[in-house]
């Protein structure tokens, strides 16, 4: 089974974003402990994460309300607008693809992989 990584501080997060190559690329997802909608779209990406495709990446993800400070320095470093939930697939640092709220299923997640 994939370990997925919780992103409790700014080393953390500077970690796994240096893990993303173009070997082994990685997902982080912005999670919101509080909203509903959240909630589904982070089973969907355990249900990736489970899968045999989820196997083949690293995988971690952020609290946004707990660790606020983390995500904020996501939103900063890939300059982007931050939005919960949330996920990015990144390779070499940089992202190759990005979704968030109802968009955020097992099936997207998969075929983000592939373009």
């Amino acid at each position: 089974m994939t370990n997925v990584y919780e992103l409790t501080s700014e080393q953390d997060w500077q970690d796994i974003k240096a893990k993303a190559d173009a070997d082994k690329p990685v997902f982080v997802f912005k999670h919101s402990t509080s909203c509903p909608i959240s909630a589904d779209a982070f089973k969907q990406f355990n249900t990736f994460v489970e899968s045999e495709k989820g196997q083949e990446v690293s995988t971690a993800y952020v609290k946004v309300i707990e660790s606020r400070p983390v995500s904020n320095k996501i939103a900063e470093d890939l300059e982007v607008v931050h939005k919960s939930p949330q996920i990015f697939l990144l390779k070499n640092g940089e992202v190759k693809w990005t979704e968030s709220h109802w968009n955020i299923t097992q099936e997207s997640i998969e075929n983000a992989l592939q373009s």
